[in-house]
């Protein structure tokens, strides 16, 4: 790794610091803005429990105040909190719990976009204006234009509802197929249509004809030299894409009934649950700008050529 690299990355994880110290400030202040609190709503809780509790969570205290114990917290601890509405849970356990169903959720369902989506793409450039082709375009292009809580209250009436295939509830055996199918159906769309723009653009450059002109197989011309080059801007885009998967997967673990972080963060927002919120928007935060840098070094691997400033 070079100097200029080295630089680079270092410039990023600043960047990424100042992100996410803007995300946690904007919505720390912005939920405290929102008129009620999170025992507005408590049956049977007099105006003096309430106080109490609010006291003991320091919810009493100036919201300024709040805010630095909260940012001391973070960054001395690594404190998220206990949360309001789990009672005897904190933050941190209740995102780490989620985050292993929707981890596994988001890079199953992020591989299975990769490979079919290079493949399909790889298959609709080399047969170009062709049946399989069109097809192909028809296809992705309706996955492209739908949107996820659609494609995925589809599959369940289809699949679980009229054919009784798969369970509609993302907690029972084979209750996971479902959610990783409608997260994957978008990025794989977006893949092939990606990997054959690329691939027609390289099939189409010089050295390409220089090397059919030289007698090399079909085979060793795609494989070893378009198909490689076609997949530079698929890796860059799979960086992000894996972190969008895992935080966009709010609306879809909700029609599945996931228990994952996505339905978690969903809960705590209905339920005000404070603690849990910034704690979930925090981690989410962290891994879409974590990814992208990961995205923009790998883009660097793949092609020494590119220069990252």
């Amino acid at each position: 790794m070079n100097t200029k690299t080295l630089m680079y990355i270092v410039k990023r994880l600043l960047l990424a610091i100042l992100t996410v110290w803007l995300v946690i400030t904007i919505t720390f202040f912005v939920m405290h803005a929102v008129p009620g609190g999170p025992f507005v709503g408590e049956k049977a809780v007099t105006e003096t429990v309430r106080k109490a509790m609010e006291a003991k969570y320091g919810l009493d205290k100036p919201v300024i105040s709040q805010y630095f114990t909260y940012l001391s917290d973070i960054v001395t601890k690594f404190d998220f909190g206990p949360s309001l509405k789990q009672r005897g849970r904190s933050v941190v356990s209740i995102i780490f719990d989620g985050m292993k169903t929707s981890s596994m959720i988001g890079i199953v369902a992020a591989f299975i976009a990769l490979i079919f989506g290079v493949v399909l793409g790889s298959v609709a450039a080399l047969r170009r204006n062709k049946v399989i082709d069109r097809v192909i375009m028809v296809i992705t292009t309706a996955f492209v234009s739908m949107p996820s809580f659609i494609m995925g209250t589809l599959l369940l009436t289809v699949f679980a509802v009229k054919l009784n295939l798969l369970p509609a509830n993302g907690a029972a055996q084979n209750g996971l197929i479902l959610p990783i199918v409608t997260l994957s159906l978008y990025p794989m769309a977006y893949i092939t249509r990606l990997t054959r723009s690329s691939m027609l653009d390289v099939l189409g450059q010089d050295y390409i004809r220089t090397a059919k002109a030289k007698g090399v197989s079909r085979t060793k011309i795609i494989f070893g030299h378009a198909l490689k080059n076609s997949l530079i801007p698929v890796i860059t885009y799979f960086g992000p894409m894996l972190a969008y998967i895992v935080t966009g997967s709010l609306v879809v673990e909700q029609i599945f009934a996931v228990p994952g972080i996505g339905r978690a963060f969903v809960n705590s927002i209905t339920g005000r649950d404070y603690p849990l919120v910034m704690g979930t928007t925090i981690i989410l935060a962290v891994l879409i700008v974590v990814m992208n840098l990961v995205g923009d070094i790998m883009y660097k691997i793949v092609d020494p050529r590119i220069t990252l400033e």
